[in-house]
């Protein structure tokens, strides 16, 4: 059975032994259309401030420019710096911004005056760092308390010593009180209604928090909430800004959790069958360097013209698979696949390749992949 089937689903690329494998492929008018679904899912790109740690290339951040988003979130330095380079009005590192890489936020900021950057804060201590640092360079730097909603990794729970921080930043010089942050990727249940009940319950410490915050005299006027797969829910909330990041790619992973959401996959890993080391058993030259490999092996690629593919081991530079005794795969033959999770796995490719009409038409460079790109 030939893999490459001139009668071609979308992933399907005419021109494909002319790149080397592994290789990652991307496909720009997906990448356009799910910028515009995500954009029609909130109404506005206003209330979009999508995380670039999913596609982490230049090229993806100008199109949601271009389509009217403004507002960007990130994890790195890096990303940050990128996001700068393009022009980006407003960009949110949505990173505690400590020792080296306060400096470096610093470094940024004049770097790129252009820019209004902003970052996260979850304690006191770290917001009279902050301060004292901002304060110095003659900043006034915006900062988002980050709230730990159940996500149970950063953030400070909702209560007393949040208030009592939001009353230091609300006093203190160097920095200003923006808005509150709250990530709740630890939502993942396949039951919709399931998912939005928890979701809901999430939020109310939030709006319960603001309210508090209120009577205390301080106002807040933003609040960035939720990731992927509670984007299909918070994107009712008026009064927020979302911020999902895998909506540009998409990926098994959340397309099987999130049927809801109408995004289309617009990346493909390629792949080729490089040896039979066993009878029914075929290897791949898609390993761990190639693929994210977080989850059990049985979810990490999903080969959609090869479902039956039950995966036997994995190392850095191979995959190996059992596809059944009489199979008719040739050493050579290409398989396109589906990762589970696509932010990691563009994390190691250092470009992809862009395709369109069915050809590849050139590259997009993963810049931010990279722990630095000046600063």
């Amino acid at each position: 059975m030939s893999i490459q089937n001139p009668a071609a689903p979308w992933y399907y690329i005419s021109n494909v032994m002319d790149i080397d494998s592994p290789a990652l492929a991307v496909f720009p008018e997906r990448v356009q259309q799910n910028i515009l679904w995500a954009i029609q899912m909130t109404g506005t790109p206003e209330r979009l401030r999508p995380h670039v740690k999913t596609h982490k290339s230049m090229e993806p951040a100008k199109l949601m420019m271009q389509a009217g988003i403004t507002k960007f979130k990130c994890a790195t330095i890096a990303e940050t710096e990128m996001l700068a380079q393009c022009g980006a009005q407003d960009v949110l590192l949505a990173y505690q911004a400590l020792g080296p890489k306060l400096a470096r936020f610093i470094a940024l900021v004049k770097k790129y005056p252009g820019t209004a950057f902003s970052c996260l804060c979850d304690n006191i201590s770290a917001a009279q760092e902050q301060a004292k640092a901002f304060m110095m360079a003659r900043l006034t730097i915006p900062v988002f308390i980050d709230l730990n909603v159940g996500m149970n990794r950063t953030g400070i729970e909702p209560g007393l010593p949040a208030i009592a921080l939001a009353e230091f930043i609300t006093g203190a010089k160097g920095i200003r009180l923006e808005g509150l942050h709250a990530y709740d990727g630890h939502l993942r249940d396949n039951d919709f209604e399931t998912r939005k009940q928890k979701c809901d319950a999430a939020f109310s410490l939030i709006e319960e928090f603001k309210t508090d915050l209120a009577g205390k005299g301080i106002s807040i006027n933003k609040i960035i909430a939720g990731g992927s797969p509670t984007f299909s829910i918070h994107c009712y909330r008026q009064s927020i800004e979302c911020s999902p990041g895998t909506f540009v790619y998409w990926d098994k992973g959340y397309a099987d959790l999130c049927p809801e959401q109408p995004f289309l996959p617009a990346a493909i890993l390629i792949s080729r069958i490089i040896s039979f080391p066993q009878m029914g058993r075929i290897c791949l030259d898609l390993g761990h360097k190639s693929v994210a490999a977080e989850n059990d092996i049985s979810r990490r690629v999903f080969f959609p013209q090869a479902p039956h593919f039950k995966f036997v081991s994995q190392s850095e530079e191979h995959l190996v698979v059992e596809a059944g005794d009489n199979h008719d795969y040739r050493v050579g033959d290409v398989l396109y696949g589906l990762p589970y999770h696509i932010c990691p796995t563009v994390a190691l490719y250092e470009k992809v390749y862009t395709v369109e009409e069915g050809k590849v038409s050139g590259e997009w460079r993963t810049i931010a992949r990279d722990r630095k790109i000046t600063i």
